[in-house]
């Protein structure tokens, strides 16, 4: 199998895994991702089949719906990799990518190690801001239960991946504790110079939901 009718052949199946899930992180969020990912790594010239590889599986297995365990996402990835017989060394780089994409806390360094990392991550960083990563943000919180906004709840700047992962703060926290903080790590001019629209949509929709919330508009 040639590696353009892998890739496809890997969409379809996580079509078929992610297709119905609710919290965001859905086979659309997948799709948008990887096609960010293809543009930015060609800007980039990275390896656009581990590119494209890892864009497509970054969320096959996310630590978030596995009790934290960010050993799971890797793992299930090599395993469909395997069943489709790709070279081990593909694999690895695809795992290393995934283990390094997802953010942690904001006081958690995240780093990708590699050029293909890097444009993975600035792809999946992308789809969390703007007018999509508002979205997501309100279906996440949904999904998790959590309150839309308490203005006693202080947002809080997580220094471990444990306290991160055990937050039950308000949406409009993780605006502060994540979403505001994307455009100043992102990895590549590419990306940069997507980012600066979409973080100037988040603070003018902060703005009018408080103004909204006090009554104002």
């Amino acid at each position: 199998m040639n590696e353009q009718n892998l890739i496809a052949v890997i969409a379809d199946e996580v079509k078929g895994k992610l297709g119905g899930e609710g919290s965001g992180h859905d086979w659309w969020h997948i799709y948008r991702v990887w096609k960010m990912a293809q543009h930015i790594g060609r800007e980039e010239k990275a390896d656009m089949f581990v590119v494209e590889l890892a864009a497509l599986l970054h969320d096959i297995a996310d630590w978030k719906f596995h009790g934290g365990d960010d050993t799971v996402g890797p793992r299930v990835a090599g395993e469909m990799l395997v069943a489709h017989k790709v070279a081990p060394e593909i694999i690895e780089r695809v795992q290393k990518i995934i283990s390094e994409i997802s953010f942690k806390g904001a006081g958690v360094k995240t780093e990708a190690s590699t050029l293909e990392g890097k444009v993975v991550q600035d792809a999946d960083r992308l789809d969390a801001i703007g007018a999509i990563g508002i979205a997501r943000a309100f279906a996440y919180g949904g999904h998790k239960g959590r309150l839309l906004y308490d203005p006693a709840v202080k947002p809080s700047m997580h220094r471990t991946k444990e306290s991160y992962s055990k937050s039950e703060n308000p949406t409009i926290n993780h605006f502060y504790e994540k979403l505001l903080l994307l455009k100043d790590r992102l990895n590549t001019k590419s990306a940069q110079a997507i980012a600066s629209r979409r973080h100037e949509f988040m603070e003018e929709y902060l703005d009018r939901f408080y103004k909204e919330w006090d009554g104002i508009l």
